[in-house]
């Protein structure tokens, strides 16, 4: 069954993340690439009419269960989510205890810095990812180097990443969750929780279920992780975009 959760004016929505990403760009915290795939992305939000199905809301659930039993959730940052959602991801930062660290594929110190303060003005108490003290084994790209927070992280939070850096953090034995709006990406195949869903819907709403859930056990947060199934989850995700 496939059901949406109400999200009004969507176009409109779509519209003002395309204000902020470009405005990103100009800033310097968006790469050029960047730019790029938010349009493939946007491609298959089209296909999911701009709204958040009942799917990707579970796999929200999922998601903040996630963090929340962790016991060193790390939010991993780039670009696009800085210049979108720095906001939400301050917000989620301060529900799950998650710590947030700048992880760039076409990296330079000064869009690392540039982020970081991005993310401080928008309400982020500390960003960690300006010092690179160890390497992710078996990657090759600028993506390898990390900081503290993630390299000794349980659970990492992903957008939009690359399929080699998923499947190398998940070797270390790391959960992955990913915000992927393509289901048959190998991100998205490779991580633990996928949420197939517009990064400025699914941040807020991890935000809003990691509020509800605060209360709630580290062994039943751990029971409704487990209980998740992403390759159901994708199976339905890809069928709903096929049907558009």
């Amino acid at each position: 069954m496939h059901m949406f959760i109400s999200d009004s004016h969507p176009r409109k929505r779509s519209l003002d993340l395309r204000h902020r990403l470009t405005n990103g760009f100009r800033k310097g915290l968006v790469a050029d690439a960047g730019l790029i795939a938010h349009g493939r992305g946007e491609c298959f939000d089209y296909l999911l009419g701009e709204k958040t199905c009942v799917q990707a809301a579970r796999a929200e659930k999922a998601a903040a269960a996630a963090l929340l039993s962790a016991e060193n959730p790390v939010i991993s940052v780039n670009g696009n989510a800085a210049a979108m959602v720095p906001r939400g991801l301050a917000l989620l930062s301060k529900a799950t205890w998650a710590k947030i660290e700048v992880n760039l594929f076409y990296r330079t110190p000064a869009r690392e810095r540039r982020i970081a303060a991005y993310l401080k003005k928008n309400g982020v108490k500390k960003v960690y990812g300006l010092s690179k003290k160890h390497r992710i084994p078996g990657l090759g790209s600028e993506r390898a180097n990390v900081d503290d927070p993630l390299w000794k992280a349980d659970v990492v939070l992903l957008f939009l990443e690359d399929g080699d850096r998923t499947e190398a953090v998940k070797k270390m034995g790391k959960k992955v969750v990913v915000v992927d709006l393509n289901p048959l990406s190998r991100t998205a195949r490779k991580a633990d929780i996928t949420i197939v869903d517009n990064i400025a819907r699914a941040v807020p709403a991890m935000v809003r279920q990691a509020r509800k859930l605060k209360g709630v056990g580290s062994k039943r947060l751990t029971r409704m992780v487990k209980a998740f199934d992403n390759k159901r989850n994708l199976k339905e995700m890809e069928r709903l975009i096929r049907r558009g």
